[in-house]
């Protein structure tokens, strides 16, 4: 992570300016990065991928060093399928893996299409259980064969208990290590709903680990709809979990699923845990993802927010010739641009630095002025004064 440096006590590392504060909770260590934008991002509402476009985007997200990309569940349609063996043929670095419920056409699916790999899926939570109307003991006959069935054809399979968070936990044990008798390799402990606390997720997670032994590696898989699962992931990951599932912008049902460019971020920049993520490729991977889906990002969003190295404010701007004492890292780590931007919130170091900027000459006596001229335009436009438009106030 670079060289150090310490400036008033506070430490300063390479492109990662955090300080000591998180110093005793470094986890140190790796782990494996799992995408699903292709097949649970794609449930956002309103997003529609076809078979081409997720090719170019699991093509995106193999440059971006993810190294497992589920490349969707094939049953679902036929654009699902002719995705999944689009992807598998494509000869990309990453593993390749298929999604599966724990039912027989399912499976056969996978074995017919040839995919070395594939989470399948079945709920345990009674709430579910219910739902469906399937009983406890019957859904774990459905997960053992299933199960079974994976080992025999050669799939490597991961098991994943849908709703997993709010299943009894006796039954999850039992469900957990039946799985893996009957041949599931890894499993997923999953927060479908995302209901469970970080604190909560790292008990389940590390009990997890636990009952099915260290052969066998533990994922976690998160949805956001209390705005936790970052910090769910990086609990998960200090519980033990090796994968982190996820998605890109966070995509998904309802609040979404784990960003995995933020929990990278998070996770090198907090705690010390690397992964395969390359950090100056997010934003643009990101980028064109959100073209490709079709929807809109808050510019403020964390790690690939368009405003995240813009600077408006005045008291802010006088400070931003020295990137640590305003922001947490480097924009250089996630190839960002850094600016300063007109507005009702300007001051006169934001005036000046935009004149350098621009190359417009505005002597040091007329920069109150002109301020005052940016503020009002500013005022007026609710947003903020474009270049051309300050050209114009300065030439004014």
């Amino acid at each position: 992570m670079g060289s150090c440096a310490v400036e008033g006590g506070l430490l300063l590392t390479g492109e990662i300016w955090t300080g000591a504060l998180n110093d005793a909770y470094r986890l140190g260590g790796s782990v494996g990065l799992y995408d699903t934008t292709l097949r649970d991002g794609e449930q956002t509402v309103g997003v529609v991928l076809d078979p081409e476009q997720k090719l170019e985007i699991a093509k995106l997200l193999d440059e971006l060093g993810i190294d497992r990309i589920e490349a969707g569940f094939p049953r679902v349609s036929k654009d699902d399928w002719d995705a999944v063996k689009l992807i598998s043929a494509a000869g990309l670095r990453a593993q390749i893996w298929g999604f599966s419920r724990a039912v027989p056409a399912d499976l056969e699916a996978l074995v017919e299409l040839g995919v070395p790999a594939s989470v399948i899926e079945s709920p345990i939570s009674d709430l579910k259980l219910n739902a469906i109307g399937v009983d406890r003991e019957k859904m774990l006959d459905r997960i053992t064969s299933a199960m079974r069935f994976a080992a025999d054809n050669g799939i490597l399979a991961a098991f994943f208990g849908v709703d997993s968070t709010r299943a009894e936990p006796d039954f999850y044990e039992r469900v957990y290590k039946s799985a893996v008798e009957a041949g599931a390799r890894e499993v997923v402990v999953v927060d479908t709903l995302g209901i469970a606390s970080p604190e909560a997720v790292a008990d389940l997670v590390g009990k997890t680990v636990e009952w099915v032994g260290p052969d066998v590696p533990v994922h976690f898989h998160g949805h956001n709809d209390f705005g936790l699962a970052t910090a769910s992931a990086v609990a998960a990951v200090g519980a033990g979990a090796r994968w982190i599932q996820g998605t890109i912008n966070g995509m998904g049902e309802r609040a979404g699923n784990a960003n995995l460019g933020e929990v990278a971020l998070t996770l090198r920049a907090l705690y010390g845990v690397e992964s395969n993520l390359r950090l100056d490729r997010i934003r643009a991977v990101a980028a064109s993802v959100q073209a490709l889906s079709g929807y809109a990002l808050e510019p403020w969003k964390p790690v690939t927010g368009e405003t995240l190295f813009r600077r408006e404010s005045g008291a802010v701007a006088s400070q931003f010739h020295d990137p640590p004492s305003i922001e947490p890292y480097s924009s250089t780590l996630v190839a960002a641009e850094r600016g300063i931007v007109l507005g009702k919130k300007s001051g006169l170091d934001s005036i000046r630095i935009k004149a350098e900027e621009l190359g417009v000459d505005v002597p040091e006596a007329a920069r109150v002025e002109l301020l005052a001229k940016v503020k009002e335009l500013g005022t007026r436009k609710r947003g903020l004064v474009t270049d051309e438009e300050f050209r114009e106030l300065a030439d004014g």
